[in-house]
């Protein structure tokens, strides 16, 4: 009953409930109610209207109507419909009587309850069935929290791996949910296809990547793998190839193993992903020329009874760069698995934005409309970095922007129209790192978008160093207003000044350094010498 409550409490509405629900709780013998004919209905909620199923038995009990009349007033309240609901609170309270003199509806007064008590119990009723919950859903909804609970407690790997290959098509709740794995202490294990099945799965208290997840790789080729592997598993790139060519050659394309080499599903097999994106066509093809020979019969009775270990002849290959074998991955998985560009910046991420992609993609897919309507027009910070960007001439001849952000849990889009544009264009680039302010823009069409207000490099609100420049020409009381500023935001990050009329630099003395976590400090600075005079890095 605790959980059903909790569920149906924390809405719009019913939420003002909630310090009354707490306090009748917790003393139950204050606990007042209108007639003693609402304390077998409202005793399980404290002596407050929480659900719907309240409403009709209240309507039931007290005004003598049926069991659809009930659900007829419940609905004209839900709907605010003032002239059924005034029609229905008259019949609720005296009742109703047929042409023969015959009691339709007995109504409050005849079960005992005064005219004035009745009204403040309808009164009561239509503040809360504006907003209550149905019971039978809000008990639904308390035994799945709990089961689930339960098993995210005792069996949390198990219960995470699930979760997660339950949202394989979707790229920000797989991110949120491995995001939640790392703070619950699981690991989890990029594809592999030694070891990885089609879905997520559990090997040695840690969580394996699920091919299924990876692009271009199909369902039946998946089946392959893992029916070869009951042979033992793949040692070598043509190893893995011609066992998956006995299987089932039609499986098997050079996309989808492109797919497995770039995500790194492919690690486990002796070489880098340069050796085998080099190889691997060139591999395929003579090993289906090879069995296409075997069953015409053009092999030598010498040729079939050789035994060899079936081994790779890579070329000498350095690997790819980190940002490469990143890309990859984000290619092929739609989420970074072995790192994240902007994981240096995971502090200051965390620290700066109110609100990340996972929370906003997770606010239009699973929850209600009421917190849709909610978070739409909200002002919002979020960091990271801009992968794509494009330009646009508005019909003015003005210049706007669309640009795609990405975070440590995945993209939105964001707006910039041009009057920000013009503002902040030299920050607006492909790679940057930023922190965007905006409103949201969310309806249930699209997906959700950030009307962009202002732009700051996220660098700056990394601890490192402050570096002002004082070009020529300003006032020779420059410096001094610079360290009033200064001074206003003492903190522990040095600052070093260049003069460019005296082409020196100098680093300010102790008592002048600053928190760069202070927004202002930055406001004032850009504003007294420009937003290319003021860098941190």
């Amino acid at each position: 009953e605790n959980l059903i409550a909790a569920n149906s409490l924390f809405r719009p509405g019913p939420m003002d409930q909630i310090p009354q629900y707490i306090e009748n709780k917790n003393n139950p013998d204050n606990i007042e109610y209108l007639h003693p004919k609402l304390k077998p209905i409202l005793n399980v909620t404290y002596g407050c209207i929480v659900y719907q199923e309240q409403v009709m038995q209240i309507v039931r009990d007290i005004g003598g109507f049926t069991m659809g009349g009930a659900d007829l007033v419940r609905r004209a309240m839900g709907k605010k419909k003032m002239d059924v609901m005034e029609r229905e609170r008259n019949r609720f309270i005296h009742g109703e009587v047929d042409d023969n003199g015959e009691v339709i509806i007995k109504g409050a007064i005849r079960n005992g309850v005064d005219e004035k008590t009745a009204n403040r119990i309808y009164d009561l009723m239509i503040d809360f069935a504006k907003y209550a919950f149905n019971k039978s859903h809000s008990a639904a909804y308390a035994v799945v929290a709990y089961r689930t609970a339960w098993l995210k407690h005792y069996y949390p790997v198990e219960f995470m791996a699930a979760l997660i290959s339950s949202v394989m098509g979707n790229t920000n709740s797989v991110s949120l949910y491995i995001q939640e794995c790392k703070r619950l202490g699981i690991e989890v294990l990029p594809p592999d296809i030694n070891e990885s099945y089609k879905k997520f799965t559990v090997i040695d208290g840690k969580i394996r990547f699920g091919l299924l997840a990876v692009k271009n790789v199909g369902e039946g080729f998946i089946e392959a793998i893992v029916e070869a592997r009951k042979e033992g598993g793949f040692n070598s790139f043509t190893d893995f190839c011609e066992k998956i060519e006995n299987i089932d050659p039609s499986v098997m394309n050079k996309r989808a193993v492109e797919s497995l080499i770039k995500c790194g599903a492919m690690n486990s097999l002796g070489g880098n992903r340069a050796q085998f994106l080099a190889i691997f066509e060139k591999t395929m093809d003579s090993i289906h020329a090879d069995r296409k020979r075997n069953i015409e019969g053009q092999f030598s009775m010498f040729e079939t009874m050789d035994t060899k270990v079936s081994e790779d002849n890579l070329p000498d290959l350095k690997e790819f760069s980190q940002k490469t074998l990143l890309a990859m991955e984000k290619e092929m998985l739609g989420i970074y698995i072995s790192g994240h560009p902007l994981k240096p910046y995971e502090g200051e991420l965390n620290r700066i934005s109110t609100i990340n992609t996972a929370e906003l993609f997770e606010a239009q897919d699973e929850m209600g409309k009421t917190l849709i309507k909610n978070i739409d027009g909200s002002r919002i910070i979020i960091g990271g970095i801009i992968v794509s960007k494009k330009n646009k001439i508005t019909k003015n001849n003005n210049m706007m922007a669309f640009i795609t952000l990405e975070d440590l849990y995945g993209i939105v889009e964001c707006i910039v129209f041009p009057a920000t544009y013009d503002r902040y264009s030299s920050l607006i680039d492909e790679d940057s790192l930023v922190v965007i302010e905006g409103k949201v823009s969310l309806n249930e069409e699209d997906e959700p978008k950030i009307i962009c207000e202002k732009i700051t490099q996220l660098n700056r609100f990394k601890k490192g160093k402050v570096y002002l420049k004082i070009p020529e020409g300003k006032p020779l009381n420059t410096f001094n207003i610079i360290k009033e500023i200064l001074i206003k935001y003492k903190g522990e990050t040095p600052v070093y000044v260049y003069m460019e009329e005296e082409k020196k630099t100098v680093m300010a003395q102790r008592n002048l350094w600053v928190d760069i976590d202070q927004k202002l400090l930055f406001d004032e600075l850009i504003k007294m010498l420009g937003e290319n005079n003021v860098k941190v890095s």
